[in-house]
């Protein structure tokens, strides 16, 4: 939701007003956000604590309907999202920072994938955005200390699923 909500905009900007949007959308909670009615999202127009797009408010309850639906065919959301990667993160070797892309083929595969489930604002540099943050792909330098942790614990979860234990 807050990405979505990102779109276009500085995200300091968003940050700033999580906890706004975390008690104008009840938590973030999907099975109540779904339920929002017009009058609703009149109401979170209106709301200076939140960003007041009527089209990105109007998103951020179609997307947890859309939500509700994807949790439904696949058992979880994250059984879902993780098919974009084959299921283990993408480990990148960049070297500097400008190297990072603001996109990926995963990241264009998933955008489309969620824009023909009914979701929005989930482009793909949005969608990269998500990937990098839940640990999908890790695009931490090659030379920061968080760059070798990620590699031990990937390898690791690798190594045990292997043996099947």
């Amino acid at each position: 939701m807050l990405s979505g909500a990102q779109a276009g905009l500085n995200w300091s900007l968003v940050l700033k007003k999580r906890e706004g949007y975390r008690r104008a959308f009840d938590k973030f909670d999907p099975e109540k956000v779904a339920r929002y009615s017009e009058r609703q999202i009149d109401r979170l127009v209106s709301d200076p604590e939140i960003i007041r797009n009527r089209m990105k408010i109007q998103a951020a309850v179609r997307n947890a309907r859309a939500f509700l639906k994807v949790q439904e065919e696949f058992g979880e959301f994250d059984s879902y999202c993780w098919r974009f990667v084959g299921g283990r993160p993408k480990l990148n070797r960049w070297k500097a920072t400008r190297q990072i892309p603001a996109t990926s083929p995963e990241s264009k595969s998933f955008s489309k994938d969620l824009k023909h489930r009914g979701f929005s604002f989930v482009g793909p540099t949005v969608v990269y955005a998500f990937i990098q943050a839940v640990g999908m792909v890790n695009d931490h330098l090659v030379d920061c200390f968080r760059y070798r942790e990620i590699l031990r614990e990937v390898s690791a979860s690798v190594i045990v699923g292997s043996t099947g234990r």
